[in-house]
Formats: C-alpha cells, structure tokens, sequence
C-alpha cells in the first residue's frame, strides 16, 4: 500500500474502535505516548512506516487512564493469534492486519529491534503498559501485539 497516515483504529474481537494521534519522540529521544486522560485515543509514532506500507507500524495506547478507568488499550492483554486490527487511513482505505504474536516483556527488556526493525512485509505492532507492580502501584512491563497486512 501506498503511504498514508492512520485515522482510526478498530480491534473488532475487543470491541475497540478509537480515532488515532500522531505521536513523535521527547526531547530525551524517548517516544511519545498519549495523553494519560479518559477517553485518550490510541497514538501512532510518526517515525514507523504508515500502516500498510513495508515495515512496522507502531501505534500505542493505554491500559489505563491517569483518573482510573480503562484505557483504549485495557483489554489488549487477551488478543489472540488470529484476531483481527483494522486501520482506517486518510486516504480512505482500510489496512486490515491478523495477529501473528503476542507478548509481555519487561521495560528493562523491551525487543527493540523486533517492534521498530525492519520487516519484509507491512506489519502492525500494537503496545501498551502491562505487569503491575502490587506493591508501587507501576505498570513495569509493555504488552504488545504483532499483525501482519492481510493480503
């Protein structure tokens, strides 16, 4: 596909529909995440390939809001292999993506080159916080999904 940014997202098997930010990096290098409000919507870093063309594209969300509640992202945890993201993009076509793999790793050990290197085909990663921490009340780990473009 040809480039074009992402405008909505729908995870249909969690019920998951949210519109989609652009997201860069901080000024220390470290990724953007969204706004930690209610109602945030899922946020795609604008330096992964747009979804649909060769390469991970890499869109975040939340688990949980700041003032409690869930997050977009809350119930990402139980996708599955084979379940099903759609993006919908500017130019009005829809990247439809199936979940290949599923994974929680710790912060400390987050798979950098699996999420942001690069793929021979289109690929989606889908990241939130995962793995609290009982006793400090922090998230330590990141949960994340990976899809492959749907031919």
């Amino acid at each position: 596909m040809d480039a074009s940014e992402p405008a909505a997202l729908a995870i249909p098997g969690l019920d998951v529909t949210s519109e989609v930010m652009e997201l860069g990096l901080q000024e220390n290098g470290v990724i953007e995440v969204p706004p930690y409000g209610g109602g945030s919507p899922a946020g795609w870093f604008t330096r992964s390939p747009t979804p649909g063309e060769q390469g991970p594209s890499v869109i975040l969300g939340h688990r949980n809001a700041y003032e409690g509640g869930p997050g977009i992202f809350a119930e990402l945890p139980s996708m599955e292999v084979g379940d099903s993201v759609e993006v919908t993009r500017d130019d009005g076509s829809t990247a439809q993506f199936t979940v290949y793999r599923t994974e929680q790793f710790s912060q400390e050990n987050f798979p950098t080159l699996e999420v942001y290197g690069n793929t021979e085909g289109s690929e989606l990663r889908l990241i939130t916080c995962d793995g609290l921490n009982e006793e400090t009340g922090a998230l330590e780990d990141n949960f994340i999904v990976y899809a492959k473009l749907q031919s």
